[in-house]
């Protein structure tokens, strides 16, 4: 055979959409779903039916779990041997299923999320209720098909005589498809179960008056009913799961929240690290100790409260930002019928209702069977003992056994199953007793036989028979409902004010976007000393705040982060911050241009944004009281590769100087540029020559005494007043504040406003120099001149960036 004939030539997408297809069809049939029939994932149903055909069942002694292992990956499952042992460790575990399927002894791991030890050192058997899915299995309940070896058989599906599914709930994830079926009660599925059975119309309102709603293993509070109709109306739908809490008093005046049960699949003690964290970082003022007092008689956690707190608002924190409460969202997808399904409530019990009626028609058909051939040979043993001493003579007379069973046939009638009985007969059976035994057995045998046929014959005794096994599982299983629930989702409230302890603090932003909040202790100890920071990094804030306050930084992209001061790290003044990006996240190609603490967020105020292709856009203070922060939230709209290239804080009485690159200024009012909103764009402030851009902007009162210093990039610095210039209105040019120079002409790299006479500037060149300036040491200039020299450009490359000098010292 030629290569050419080998290989076969076919399109990539092809072969592999042909390839992940058949994955796909395997992991969701074979793996990651379960069956709506038994509520099992293949690997779960072939651990049990290893233990049930091993013995190793809840009457029995325990086995080392690695024996069952061994067993399952040998005979059922050829996989890992740790995806078996995991699966059968959930399965034990009280804190994940509400039924335990498997009963184990030893370290089976924790609510902690601590890993159980080795399956050498477990041993396990299946738990009185398992045997109650596997119950019948001989009896030709369910189909059989060879394992993977073609060395034993294995069960498509288990006979479940509870509705597993919905009692232990189920959660994985498939190509393409997850499922998150929370547990249930067990009375109350088998009684909804028992409803839909006998009254098959059954609505969904009525079934929601006997299946209230999830009972999950640990228990908590759900709150939202209308999530729960719509999980059982379509499969899908989400819910609050709440901790269950109580506020204690103690000595002193002092109380302290006791929580006892945590919402499902919440690892507890991450719960509680991140509640202490919360404490050690001082987020909520009032916590005196998070600590954990679980025990084996109850999960016990203990958050003690200082003196004078407020247990129902910090609750209410806590409830908030950590996984003390919790949203469940439902997702009840299931193999029915061969296919991954999105199920409601009345479709997964129809499911399991239909396996339900199948599994007892087929048992009944097997026990009638069975039934049938014992009445057969009891007639026949019956008839023998009739005629026993001519019975007695032909066996006497026959060479063999097989010879006795062939003569019996000829001579008097009987069948081979019946003659292959007599020939088997013990003589200790031939007494009146027996003869009597015999009599009484075909009675019951003609009675059971005519209740089989009427089950068979009639649905309705059908499912009466359903309905007793049902019944007799709830009473022996059944529990006290765990989970409470609610009708409503409470809203939660939270006043920060009551939270957060009113401090005095340092608060300082570097323009690498390093942020961090110094006690007043620790900064007055190193006042003397620059605050830490990266090298190359220079300040952009650095005052005396409040606690209670919102630090707002500003992006050159158009976006602010809301941080409440409360939220910034605290740490020591000499040390570096943190990066804002840990607080809240920041995109990594944009950068913070301007920070700034708001205390009250009062309409009277406004921001006013100037964009570097010289738009100004002016929105009201009170607009930017962010409820969420956890992201960047839009300051403004800017268009196309337009940045922000100043932010100023003003009364809407103010007047503005806005300068460009070519060395033009603009002064007008700010009451020519009106109030839009958060998410408008602005107007336009200043006409651009082409190629020009904004690089500044300064603020300031009509009747001040207003000086600017301007830096060009060739290291010039020049200092201006502002009558120098006309006032105007917004959308012009402006005036020039440069000598046109045709040769290598000078461009503005910053406008700064001086505001104080000591202040100091500082220079950064292109080697990554910093040249400081004080500019009250140059004389006044007029428009029609570069300024003097401050920098020797030649040396140290053109002026890069320009910023004011922040002195850290303390405030008199």
């Amino acid at each position: 055979m030629g290569k050419s004939e080998r290989y076969l030539d076919l399109p990539l997408e092809d072969v592999i959409g042909d390839r992940f297809g058949r994955y796909s069809k395997y992991i969701i049939q074979e793996r990651a779903l379960p069956d709506a029939r038994d509520g099992l994932k293949p690997v779960q149903r072939r651990i049990l039916y290893a233990m049930y055909k091993e013995g190793n069942t809840s009457d029995k002694p325990y086995r080392k779990a690695a024996k069952t292992v061994g067993n399952v990956i040998g005979n059922y499952h050829p996989h890992g041997d740790s995806s078996v042992y995991e699966a059968m460790v959930r399965m034990s575990q009280d804190w994940k299923v509400r039924q335990l399927l498997i009963d184990m002894h030893g370290n089976n791991g924790s609510i902690d999320a601590d890993p159980p030890a080795a399956m050498r050192y477990t041993e396990s058997r299946l738990s009185a209720i398992s045997q109650e899915l596997l119950r019948d299995i001989n009896k030709g309940t369910v189909d059989f098909i060879p394992n993977f070896d073609d060395s034993d058989e294995e069960p498509v599906v288990l006979p479940a005589m509870f509705p597993n599914l919905l009692v232990n709930g189920s959660t994985g994830i498939s190509s393409g498809y997850a499922t998150d079926i929370p547990p249930h009660h067990l009375s109350e599925i088998i009684d909804g179960v028992i409803m839909l059975m006998e009254k098959p119309k059954t609505t969904l309102d009525e079934l929601l008056q006997v299946v209230t709603g999830p009972d999950f293993p640990t228990g908590g509070i759900v709150q939202g009913l209308e999530g729960i109709r719509q999980a059982y109306k379509t499969g899908k739908g989400k819910v609050v799961v709440r901790s269950k809490t109580v506020v204690e008093d103690v000595r002193g005046g002092r109380q302290q929240i006791i929580i006892t049960e945590i919402p499902y699949e919440v690892v507890k003690a991450n719960l509680v690290k991140k509640m202490d964290e919360i404490r050690f970082d001082k987020k909520v003022d009032g916590i005196a100790e998070v600590r954990d007092d679980t025990d084996r008689t109850g999960l016990r956690i203990v958050v003690e409260l200082k003196k004078e707190a407020d247990a129902g608002a910090i609750l209410h924190y806590l409830f908030k930002n950590t996984d003390l409460q919790v949203t469940y969202h439902f997702n009840m997808v299931a193999i029915h019928n061969k296919t991954p399904t999105q199920m409601g409530l009345h479709p997964l019990m129809k499911a399991y209702i239909d396996h339900q009626k199948e599994v007892f028609t087929r048992r009944s058909r097997f026990e009638l069977t069975k039934a049938l051939d014992r009445q057969h040979i009891v007639e026949g043993l019956i008839k023998a003992v009739s005629i026993l001493d001519d019975v007695i003579r032909v066996i006497r007379a026959s060479k063999d056994k097989k010879d006795a069973k062939d003569n019996i046939q000829s001579e008097f009638a009987f069948t081979e199953p019946q003659a292959e009985a007599i020939v088997n007969l013990q003589l200790y059976r031939l007494t009146n007793t027996d003869i009597t035994t015999l009599q009484k057995e075909a009675e019951e045998l003609a009675k059971r036989i005519a209740e089989l046929e009427e089950i068979l014959a009639s649905e309705k005794k059908l499912i009466r028979v359903i309905k007793k096994e049902l019944l007799h599982i709830k009473k022996t299983f059944a529990s006290p409902r765990r989970t409470e629930i609610k009708a409503e989702i409470e809203e939660l409230k939270i006043n920060m004010e009551v939270l957060v302890a009113a401090e005095d603090v340092r608060i300082s932003v570097t323009k690498a976007g390093y942020v961090k909040r110094t006690s007043l202790r620790s900064y007055t100890a190193s006042s003397k000393d620059p605050t830490g920071m990266k090298e190359g990094d220079h300040l952009l804030l650095s005052e005396e705040h409040n606690t209670t306050d919102t630090l707002l930084l500003f992006t050159k992209r158009g976006s602010f982060l809301y941080v409440p001061v409360h939220q910034l790290p605290d740490i020591r003044w000499k040390d570096d911050g943190q990066h804002i990006a840990n607080l809240v996240p920041l995109d990594r190609e944009d950068e913070i241009i301007h920070a700034m603490v708001v205390r009250t967020f009062n309409e009277e105020e406004s921001f006013l944004f100037i964009t570097k292709n010289g738009m100004a856009k002016r929105s009201s203070l009170s607009l930017y009281q962010a409820q969420r922060h956890s992201k960047p939230l839009m300051a403004l709209k800017l268009k196309g590769d337009d940045e922000v290239v100043a932010v100023l804080q003003t009364n809407g009485h103010r007047e503005l100087f806005v300068a460009t690159a070519y060395g033009h200024g603009l002064w007008f009012s700010e009451e020519d540029v009106s109030l839009v909103g958060q998410r408008a764009a602005g107007v336009k402030g200043i006409n651009l020559k082409d190629g020009d851009s904004v690089i500044d902007a300064e603020a300031f009162g009509i009747d001040d005494n207003v000086e600017f210093v301007i830096v060009t990039h060739r290291g010039a610095v020049k200092r201006m007043t502002i009558t120098e210039f006309e006032k105007s209105t917004r959308a012009k040019r402006g005036l020039v504040m440069l000598r046109e120079l045709k040769s290598n002409p000078h461009c503005l790299v910053a406008c700064k406003r001086i505001v104080d006479a000591d202040e100091r500037i500082a220079l950064e060149t292109a080697n990554g120099g910093i040249v400081e300036v004080k500019p009250k040491d140059y004389r006044r200039s007029d428009r029609y001149s570069n300024g003097s020299y401050a920098v020797d450009t030649q040396t140290t490359g053109e002026v890069q960036d320009v910023w004011r000098m922040i002195s850290t010292a303390p405030e008199a």
